[in-house]
């Protein structure tokens, strides 16, 4: 499939079924040579993906007896909350040690020179490895930690959290890290300008002399556009994810789908070597899906650990972040697709703020009507979180099949579900609203009229 995927990606023709029966021979371990097959390359990168899970299972049971013993305890006390007795929180420090221990494998194969050549490509560092994942997205997903532990241990204002996201976000921008995700949108702009003759470039970079400077200021519009584009989307990921996070098992196993959505266009991508991102995009893919994978079972309803502001965020931004590179050659699209498998989190934060607006309420009210908490009074706690898995599964298959092409009935198919379930959603939520003003307008219509004097 991966193959496949990638063969449509490229324009190329399908592969030849015999291709499938020799799909392990290219594996440099066994015959020598570089591998060429996406189960090839994963074979050789699986070692993140073990360690991940691994590291995440075992530190699972340490960090709750750590958040038991320092009182960093989920009480509830709140009537929205599904469990009745007290749940340790700090599951997402497990979780991040999972994804960090998956990443120093990756850093310690390429040193010994084990992943440094798994396939033959032209953005190898030096010809002789292939980058390994930028400091920026470590440092970025450590700020995120360290915000949601403060949030989780002793509560912090929401400014303070939106601040951490931003400087995540900015440590991206800083080392390029998704900053092109604008260009494929605004290059052809660019384009119809210069035909327009009102721009020199259709980069639009742009030079603005300044007096007193003998070089003049750069304007990289495409730059700042993607550096606006990363903070919307870390703060809407971060967010987005840690509201859909209230019940067990749910954005832990979401976030296990929708990586594996990913991760099967990151291969596809190493295979037709799109870019330098390839194998920083495949490597933080397999380390957030092992991390997720070790920590479900502990997660899983009944949870007996919860992932926390902590990890809820950083499942958010590690997701987002993935989702950003794809788009590092100005390929909007994949961008497109890839928020397409996102799209379970997207759209109930997109809800509860239309919501919450057309109820006159502030956008950062909590209430039960998340889609999680209308499922969950008609289905129970573990038929929501299955259902809202399958509707992921559906999400995720749309967004590969967009990644497949741009197919406008495919774009369509998507408008219409993400349309269908917006729209029951709101419908459903504001239900007890719309019968109580049918209900004052039937007593209204009741009552006797005045008669004119």
């Amino acid at each position: 499939m991966i193959d496949l995927l990638a063969a449509t990606m490229q324009g190329l023709p399908p592969l030849d079924p015999g291709h499938f029966e020799s799909i392990g021979e290219g594996v440099a371990d066994e015959s020598g040579s570089l591998a060429t097959s996406g189960l090839a390359i994963f074979h050789r990168y699986i070692w993140v993906f073990v360690a991940a899970f691994a590291i995440t299972i075992l530190a699972t049971p340490l960090v709750r007896k750590l958040a038991l013993k320092s009182g960093i305890i989920d009480r509830p006390s709140d009537p929205r909350k599904v469990h009745r007795i007290p749940v340790a929180y700090l599951g997402g420090l497990a979780v991040f040690f999972g994804i960090m221990g998956g990443t120093l494998v990756s850093y310690l194969a390429t040193a010994w020179g084990d992943l440094g050549v798994v396939y033959p490509s032209e953005h190898m560092v030096d010809g002789e490895y292939h980058g390994v994942v930028p400091i920026s997205v470590l440092l970025g997903m450590t700020v995120i930690v360290i915000v949601g532990l403060l949030d989780d241990a002793v509560g912090i204002r929401p400014g303070l959290k939106i601040s951490g996201q931003l400087v995540a976000a900015a440590a991206l921008a800083i080392e390029n890290v998704g900053v092109k995700v604008a260009q494929g949108v605004l290059r052809p702009v660019g384009e119809v300008l210069v035909d327009l003759h009102l721009v020199a470039n259709s980069d639009l970079v742009f030079y603005i002399p300044i007096p007193g400077l003998e070089v003049p200021l750069e304007l990289n519009l495409v730059y700042w556009s993607g550096a606006i584009i990363i903070a919307v989307f870390v703060i809407g990921a971060c967010n987005a994810a840690n509201l859909i996070d209230g019940l067990d098992g749910l954005l832990t196993g979401t976030t296990t789908i929708t990586v594996v959505g990913l991760t099967i266009l990151a291969l596809s991508l190493m295979v037709i070597d799109q870019g330098p991102r390839d194998a920083q995009r495949l490597v933080l893919c397999l380390a957030v899906l092992g991390a997720c994978m070790g920590f479900l079972p502990h997660n899983f309803n009944p949870a007996s650990i919860f992932l926390g502001d902590c990890g809820s965020m950083l499942l958010g931004y590690c997701t987002i972040v993935i989702i950003l590179t794809l788009g590092d050659m100005g390929q909007t699209h994949l961008v497109l697709a890839g928020l397409m498998m996102f799209a379970v989190p997207i759209i109930d934060s997109i809800l509860a703020i239309v919501r919450r607006r057309m109820s006159g309420k502030s956008i950062t009210e909590a209430d039960d009507q998340h889609l999680h908490h209308m499922l969950k009074r008609a289905l129970g706690v573990k038929g929501a979180v299955l259902a809202l898995y399958g509707i992921t599964a559906c999400f995720t298959a749309l967004g590969l099949a967009m990644s497949l092409s741009r197919a406008r009935v495919v774009y369509a198919l998507a408008l219409i579900v993400v349309c269908y379930v917006g729209v029951t959603a709101i419908k459903v939520s504001r239900r007890q609203y719309i019968e109580s003003q049918a209900s004052l307008a039937i007593d209204s219509a009741k009552r006797p009229k005045r008669s004119a004097s």
